[in-house]
């Protein structure tokens, strides 16, 4: 790790920043110099704190260390704010929701909400994918999804909800099991999503994912269909499906309505 660049603290020398982080000055000399490469995650916070970088500088601190920050390890925030939600509901011709690293469904907006009611519960996908019936009639390439749902899952190691999960989904799928035991790690790629509404047929949707500042590990999806397409014509058929209030509360299209209002 090099460090390049002003200090944000004006005027501190080496040894001050060495004193303020609480450690020895030829150990962070060699840091800025590049001989020391695998410096501590205490050392790395201690630096932090007496260069006192803000959030994305001590990211980037990490990154050069080739380390991550703890906190992007903890839990995702299993609440999303209400500007968010606010974002979401203006994308009505859109499906959009925000999911965590292993995958929940944390929010969704109407047409999100009535893209996923052929879900029993819409709120993971990887169980949408593997323990849901629905999941092999609605995603029409069902092979790829099952191995691109388990490699995201992998890209989220570290997070203390995926233990669980991973045992739940092997316990409950042998696909799973199978895929899962590949190890293969890979985050979301540009794919155009294959789904099959029954209440519209057929949807080849593209995808936009965004990382949410703020809350590590959330991210907003957005689904859009090519304008013109018989998919674009089919998400408009899906808004007028009407919705049905589910045994949780949460409003669902219904999945029979053969795309009618």
């Amino acid at each position: 790790m090099r460090y390049s660049g002003r200090r944000k603290v004006a005027g501190l020398r080496r040894e001050e920043v060495a004193v303020l982080a609480g450690v020895n000055v030829d150990y962070y000399a060699r840091l800025e110099q590049g001989r020391e490469t695998r410096p501590s995650p205490q050392v790395l916070d201690a630096l932090s704190r007496a260069l006192d970088l803000d959030p994305d500088a001590r990211e980037h601190l990490y990154r050069l260390a080739g380390a991550t920050p703890p906190d992007l390890l903890s839990p995702a925030p299993q609440t999303v704010s209400p500007e968010l939600r606010q974002l979401m509901d203006s994308y009505p011709h859109a499906p959009a929701f925000v999911l965590n690293r292993v995958l929940d469904i944390l929010a969704a907006n109407t047409l999100a909400d009535a893209l996923f009611s052929p879900f029993g519960t819409a709120g993971n996908l990887a169980r949408m994918t593997f323990l849901d019936p629905a999941g092999r009639q609605f995603y029409a390439r069902w092979d790829w999804t099952a191995q691109a749902t388990v490699a995201n899952l992998r890209a989220a190691a570290g997070d203390p909800a995926l233990p669980r999960l991973a045992a739940e989904l092997s316990e409950g799928s042998e696909q799973f099991r199978t895929l899962w035991e590949t190890h293969q790690v890979r985050g979301k790629t540009r794919e155009p999503k294959q789904l099959v509404h029954p209440a519209v047929g057929p949807l080849t949707l593209t995808y936009q994912a965004f990382d949410v500042r703020g809350a590590p590990g959330q991210q907003l999806i957005v689904y859009q269909a090519e304008p013109g397409s018989p998919s674009a014509d089919a998400l408009s058929l899906l808004r007028s499906v009407p919705l049905r209030v589910s045994a949780t509360g949460a409003q669902r299209a219904r999945p029979d309505a053969g795309g009618k209002p």
